[in-house]
């Protein structure tokens, strides 16, 4: 089977959500009540089922684990805790959209790397002057 299957099927069984709550807590090491506050306020989404029992993932016993570290290792409340998980979110996003936008740019332009490309980039500053610049005399 090929590298990228194993990743693929590997990131599944991650995501694939199979604890009762009474599991996940006692797996991440916290109070079931713990992990009912944490989805109160935002930091978990567990699954729920077609009879709404919620149910965890390898992944959510993870970010539970993480939680816990930055609360009680870390003395960051679940407000400072939440913005830290949705910057870092953000910031995995932003990294796939640009190794995404790189593959096109590099799959368009025929070139391996990024040197090649660069060289073609132009400093805006060298086509035109802004507006605040013209009176400066330089």
């Amino acid at each position: 089977m090929a590298t990228n299957d194993q990743g693929r099927r590997s990131e599944r069984s991650e995501e694939r959500a199979v604890y009762i709550i009474s599991v996940a807590a006692e797996l991440a090491g916290v109070h079931p009540q713990t992990l009912r506050m944490y989805e109160r306020r935002g930091l978990l989404q567990p699954k729920r089922t077609s009879g709404n029992t919620r149910r965890y993932s390898e992944r959510d016993i993870e970010r539970i684990r993480a939680i816990q570290e930055l609360t009680q290792l870390g003395g960051i409340s679940l407000e400072g805790v939440k913005l830290f998980i949705e910057m870092r979110e953000r910031l995995d996003e932003m990294q796939r959209r640009t190794a995404e936008l790189e593959r096109q740019l590099f799959g368009r332009a025929g070139r391996t790397g990024r040197e090649d490309v660069r060289a073609e980039i132009v400093p805006i500053r060298s086509l035109l002057r802004f507006i605040w610049e013209e009176g400066s005399g330089s």
